[in-house]
């Protein structure tokens, strides 16, 4: 897996879609599960999949925050076999939110905190991670 981090008009989808031109693309939806089959990805062919951060925001009204990232958790796993199985990288785009004023309503904050552990996680488990700045790419992993 790759992991594309910046923040908002970063550059981030441009440069994956030049570096991955014949890729798929999936966007995850609010309260989307698991299970979701990501439509039988063809055999060598990336996965790119967006949307991480209305994912976690529509997670966050569905449970604590052990069963958000339980839920990341077994998302990531899944995305880590639908790689193996295909044969085609697995390309994670996430927001980074790290950068700036801390909000003051606390499930802002709360927000912010759990894309930040969710991110880690994702480093932790990708082979390469770009962080994006101004359409530029630097290989942090």
């Amino acid at each position: 897996m790759q992991c594309f981090i910046g923040g908002a008009c970063s550059g981030r989808r441009a440069l994956v879609a030049e570096r991955f031109p014949a890729a798929r693309w999936h966007r995850l939806a609010a309260g989307e599960g698991v299970a979701t089959r990501y439509d039988d990805p063809a055999p060598g062919v990336p996965l790119v999949v967006t949307g991480w951060a209305d994912w976690l925001a529509a997670a966050l009204a569905e449970g604590d925050d052990d069963g958000v990232r339980a839920s990341w958790r077994a998302r990531l796993d899944a995305l880590a076999e639908v790689q193996r199985a295909a044969g085609g990288e697995v390309v994670l785009i996430l927001d980074e939110m790290g950068r700036g004023i801390v909000p003051m309503a606390p499930d802002a904050r709360r927000l912010r905190d759990l894309n930040g552990w969710l991110a880690q996680e994702v480093a932790a488990r990708c082979e390469a991670v770009w962080y994006v700045r101004h359409g530029l790419a630097r290989r942090i992993r």
